[in-house]
């Protein structure tokens, strides 16, 4: 069914006013097939990445590492919840222990391929499943989640950092777990993805990895794929 309206991504300035140098970047794919399972060549994509993220964890102690502890600082700057961590984080963490990354889906290997070869957080929603706009926001703490995985209610704390719709929470503490509602499947037709800078002087890195997201998607998966980049002085757009 047709949406009666344009959705929008919005990100609120209580996101702002505590992460002022963020960008979040963004590639919005329309009709693309997700269903298309070369198993190989996303396994192939996954292994190399794997490869190349040992550069972002050379320090011995893992947290001491710079994609790993500027995530730790800036989740010391909202309430979270006990352990959660950056996707990135729990990604290098897998590789240090040797650990592989199974492959899921297209969409999913794909971003986190450019995850681990650029050490930054990368996600992705099913757009069709949005229910009005997509917010960047605090949560008020009343936001229903189902955690990927889950049949049961996890609802954000107060001022936690989400992604939200009018139906509730899309993602916890930032970038830490997925809500079943919005998961990319095999089925997924239209997507959001993201990924995410807090650190200013890795922007090129930002840039280049958003680049070579929305080429990946376009040439394994079809479609239209188009690139945002939202900063303090572009807050929204339209999806």
């Amino acid at each position: 069914m047709e949406k009666a309206f344009m959705t929008k991504f919005i990100i609120k300035d209580d996101f702002w006013t505590l992460f002022p140098h963020a960008k979040i970047g963004v590639v919005i794919c329309q009709g693309i097939d997700n269903s298309k399972r070369d198993a190989e060549n996303y396994e192939q994509l996954l292994r190399e990445a794997e490869k190349e993220a040992h550069k972002f964890i050379a320090q011995e102690e893992f947290s001491s590492n710079g994609v790993i502890s500027v995530w730790r600082e800036a989740f010391q700057k909202f309430k979270t919840k006990k352990g959660a961590r950056c996707s990135i984080e729990a990604l290098l963490k897998r590789v240090k222990n040797g650990n592989s990354i199974g492959t899921i889906n297209p969409l999913v290997d794909l971003y986190n391929s450019i995850s681990l070869r650029y050490g930054l957080p990368c996600g992705g929603e099913d757009i069709d499943a949005f229910v009005g706009d997509i917010l960047l926001t605090r949560a008020k703490g009343d936001e229903r989640f189902i955690p990927l995985g889950s049949e049961e209610n996890a609802t954000p704390y107060e001022g936690e950092i989400v992604y939200k719709d009018d139906a509730g929470a899309i993602c916890r503490c930032w970038n830490w777990r997925e809500a079943q509602r919005t998961m990319l499947t095999e089925n997924t037709k239209n997507a959001f993805l993201c990924i995410e800078l807090i650190d200013e002087t890795r922007s090129d890195e930002f840039h280049m990895a958003l680049k070579e997201l929305s080429d990946l998607v376009s040439h394994h998966l079809g479609g239209c794929v188009r690139l945002e980049v939202l900063d303090l002085n572009n807050r929204e757009i339209l999806i």
